[in-house]
């Protein structure tokens, strides 16, 4: 319709209540606009065609006109609290019926008035000024925060993996991860019970260093609740014959040929050999130092020096530096490496040091002492070890020498 020219806007009444209309000019058209101030507030609505705006300033008006009524009947008492209610609300902007509809909603989702305590468990969770980070963002806060602590590079670089894995698996906001879906990961990996119970412990210690930083609610660890992993094994310890550690040696790199030796004749651990300091072997003193930081146990122990051990040690002697000044993952190649040159399928993982106990068991014949050495339990020693090898297999085992490399390299 093209404009018209009305100075005065139309009041359309209903009882006491009236509705203006005002008519605009808009790009060379008229338009209608009403004044609604049913939801507490003033709105204007348009509308192109005026029987259209005029038929809904009526339902406005009716509507208002039936609410005056309603509230005109209500009783002093009524009235004071209709009035507070109002006043409560004012900060919010929500009208009156539109606040008593939602939470009669949400009594009806509760079974009862639990509105506060359901809207105190919604903040705990989704903290309006909590800081946001991913999975992600906090696995590596918490490499750089746990690398300033001086933790051995063996120990990150594990960390390193499982949280890539970590990240990977949940590539969204850390504070929205459940138990749940932490449960549903652990159910579809892949991988040995151990494997399983290694990954779900370093989740939790990530997802607990979420909650201390106050990523995530306190007490609120997705990875607590989720089922328990059992991972013995009562299988008998993997172990080399000594015959196919004199074909390791004979097939090692040189400069992993002083590892292989501490794993076999010392018993130590691949990440206690990644940290061994020359100053740590007293060969004049027939034993080695390591260090309570540098065992799994985080227990200080002395290991026996024995005979043929020492004769590997003493060509390489130095004061002070690494046993293995090289990287990591250039230990794992040499260990493939060594047991490809032996004719051997793989590597055995932890074969030299369960070798160490077991013939050292079956040469001294004392759990006792052996855990001591081996920085074990008796317990362990007597039940996973005893009698797996026979003392003249132990006699051969710990006569192997860097002399007796040669003689079998020589032999046709």
């Amino acid at each position: 319709m093209k404009a018209t020219h009305r100075k005065r806007p139309e009041k359309i009444t209903v009882g006491n209540v009236s509705v203006k209309i005002y008519s605009r000019d808009k790009a060379g058209y008229e338009i209608f606009e009403v004044a609604d101030y049913s939801q507490g507030s003033r709105r204007l609505r348009s509308f192109s065609n005026y029987e259209q705006a005029r038929d809904e300033a009526k339902k406005i008006a009716r509507l208002m006109a039936a609410g005056e009524t309603t509230a005109a009947q209500i009783r002093n008492p009524q009235a004071a609290s209709y009035g507070r209610a109002v006043e409560l609300l004012r900060p919010t902007g929500i009208a009156l019926e539109i606040a008593a509809a939602h939470f009669a909603e949400a009594f009806r989702m509760l079974n009862g008035d639990l509105i506060v305590a359901a809207a105190q468990y919604y903040a705990a969770r989704h903290h309006v000024n909590r800081e946001k980070k991913t999975v992600r963002e906090v696995a590596d806060e918490m490499i750089t925060v746990k690398s300033a602590r001086g933790i051995s590079e063996q120990t990150l670089n594990d960390m390193r993996w499982r949280l890539a894995r970590i990240s990977e698996a949940f590539a969204v906001d850390v504070d929205s991860v459940t138990t749940g879906d932490v449960q549903k990961w652990l159910d579809n990996m892949k991988a040995s019970p151990r494997s399983i119970l290694n990954f779900r412990r370093m989740a939790g210690t990530l997802f607990g260093f979420a909650a201390a930083r106050g990523y995530i609610p306190k007490g609120e660890n997705p990875v607590t609740a989720t089922e328990k992993i059992k991972a013995r094994n009562n299988s008998a310890p993997l172990i080399y014959s000594p015959d196919e550690l004199l074909k390791i040696f004979a097939a090692a790199h040189e400069s992993f040929k002083l590892v292989i030796a501490l794993g076999a004749f010392a018993g130590l651990r691949s990440a206690e050999i990644e940290r061994l300091d020359w100053a740590e072997i007293d060969l004049q003193g027939g034993m080695i130092e390591i260090k309570a930081e540098k065992t799994k146990t985080a227990s200080r122990r002395i290991v026996p020096l024995l005979p043929n051990l020492k004769a590997w040690l003493e060509p390489h002697k130095q004061k002070s530096g690494p046993i293995w000044p090289h990287s990591h993952p250039y230990f794992h190649e040499r260990q493939r490496e060594a047991a490809v040159g032996a004719g051997l399928k793989a590597w055995k993982p932890n074969a030299l040091r369960h070798g160490f106990i077991s013939y050292r068991l079956a040469q001294v014949q004392s759990a006792p002492q052996v855990a001591l050495e081996a920085g074990n339990s008796p317990t362990m020693i007597f039940q996973h070890y005893r009698e797996l090898v026979k003392p003249d297999a132990a006699a051969k085992w710990f006569s192997i020498a860097p002399a007796s490399i040669k003689e079998k390299a020589i032999k046709p």
